[in-house]
């Protein structure tokens, strides 16, 4: 399930920093933090991974020309020493920490993972569950860019129970992967050690020794992995794999894809929630609609973000529950309508499928009671609810909008959708069963950085 592979780094001395050359995903990077980045240095990760608002490229340019800008630029940063090759194989031990509170020894929280690459092919052949729908025109877009850089510029995330291997007894245990990475953080010096703007201490080792890497390959055999995040690159690297297929090369590198495993059982995961923004429904004709099929109730007029998400919580822990920001108050939408919310279902789904509140979103309020389809052009989204709402209330930018593309929040005139994260349970049920959730319904973390490790699968590769 998990090979090894010769890693892409930056090199320090060609850079003003590494924690100054990543950035976060590409799919959760606004305007402002678009802008930062770029300033934080010329050989910043942004430049390759959004590479349409670089400013060699117009962003009116076409995807292809935008991918083919980022090839160009790779190329270049490999030949000038920017990015350098490891000499062998390897996996990577990756792990984010945040510092507790002062005078406490145990961080806020810690993740540890292991990044390799996964061989890629059906759930059931390859052992990898995708949970979400996705967009065919942001697959679109990262097949391009892959196509044309040759590189899988940032992992996706995976997910795996790490619980003891079918195959371990209690005289003849196995090496877990776990086991191997954690004896190898507390034992050995990281290869990068960087804190991030967000307090965040990412640390990286090489794991180069054939044996540990069979350990870690002979525990993770024949285990299931959930995609936490990167559903969009995935269905990239399905559709890279099928092209070079169909043009007659058969198996190559493009049969495996970057990615980055974590041990839930080790590491939970923390999921959030994914907001949406509708910037061409004004905020009181939404609430007015939503009246037939929810309860709708004014929030308190000096209650802020926080105090309104509380109260969304509280309405959570009930049944589906959203928040209306865009009009001067908050507005709690909550107790949906049983008869309607039977109704709006597709054929076929799942009771669980019909109970998550990201379904009762899609189908009841956003297509039923509003008329409204999802697409990337008129439901956008955003991971954090400050920004949603500060996007609805005039705060966002024109520019800011437009760099943001297809996951952009409009200028103030729209409504914004606040949600409660989804379960872990209630996602992990529901892929197991070979279904998926509306798209962009839930944001596993933390992320990882983007720019510690990447991979090409070029000629010379």
């Amino acid at each position: 399930m998990l090979a090894p592979f010769r890693g892409i780094r930056y090199a320090r001395d060609r850079v003003s920093g590494i924690a100054n050359v990543t950035s976060p995903p590409y799919d959760v990077i606004n305007g402002g933090i678009l802008d930062r980045l770029r300033a934080a240095d010329p050989h910043n990760v942004v430049r390759l991974i959004l590479p349409g608002w670089d400013a060699d490229v117009s962003p009116a340019a076409a995807a292809a020309e935008a991918s083919r800008a980022a090839a160009g630029l790779l190329r270049e940063w490999l030949s000038a020493g920017v990015l350098i090759r490891d000499r062998m194989a390897a996996l990577y031990i990756y792990e984010q920490r945040l510092p507790g509170a002062p005078g406490q020894d145990d961080p806020a929280w810690l993740q540890r993972g292991i990044i390799g690459l996964v061989r890629l092919g059906s759930p059931e052949s390859a052992g990898i569950l995708p949970h979400e729908n996705v967009m065919p025109g942001l697959v679109a877009g990262r097949r391009e860019l892959m196509a044309a850089t040759q590189a899988n510029l940032e992992p996706i995330f995976l997910i795996y129970d790490g619980g003891q291997y079918p195959g371990a007894t209690d005289t003849a245990p196995m090496a877990t992967a776990t086991g191997v990475m954690d004896r190898v953080a507390d034992e050995r010096a990281p290869l990068v050690s960087i804190t991030t703007e967000d307090g965040i201490t990412h640390r990286l080792w090489r794991l180069g020794d054939p044996g540990e890497q069979a350990a870690i390959a002979a525990d993770l055999s024949g285990r299931r992995a959930l995609i936490a995040d990167g559903h969009h690159r995935y269905a990239a690297y399905l559709e890279l794999q099928a092209e070079m297929r169909a043009s007659g090369l058969g198996a190559g590198p493009w049969d495996y894809g970057l990615a980055f495993l974590v041990d839930s059982a080790a590491y939970p995961p923390r999921l959030g929630a994914i907001h949406r923004v509708l910037p061409g429904l004004p905020p009181d004709r939404a609430a007015e609609l939503a009246k037939a099929a929810f309860t709708v109730q004014d929030l308190p007029a000096d209650l802020g973000l926080d105090g309104a998400l509380e109260r969304l919580a509280a309405a959570g822990r009930e049944g589906p529950a959203f928040l209306l920001a865009g009009s001067p108050v908050f507005r709690l939408l909550s107790h949906p309508d049983p008869v309607q919310l039977a109704a709006s279902m597709p054929a076929g789904v799942s009771a669980p499928w019909q109970g998550l509140a990201a379904s009762v979103m899609q189908q009841l309020l956003l297509g039923r009671v509003w008329g409204v389809t999802d697409s990337e052009r008129d439901v956008l989204i955003d991971h954090d609810a400050a920004d949603a709402v500060r996007a609805v209330s005039g705060d966002a930018t024109a520019t800011d909008i437009a760099e943001r593309g297809a996951g952009a929040a409009p200028a103030a005139g729209g409504t914004a959708v606040i949600c409660n994260p989804a379960s872990f349970e209630a996602v992990i049920g529901i892929a197991a069963e070979g279904e998926r959730v509306p798209r962009k319904s839930t944001s596993f973390g933390p992320k990882p950085r983007t720019g510690l490790v990447l991979r090409t699968f070029g000629p010379s590769d």
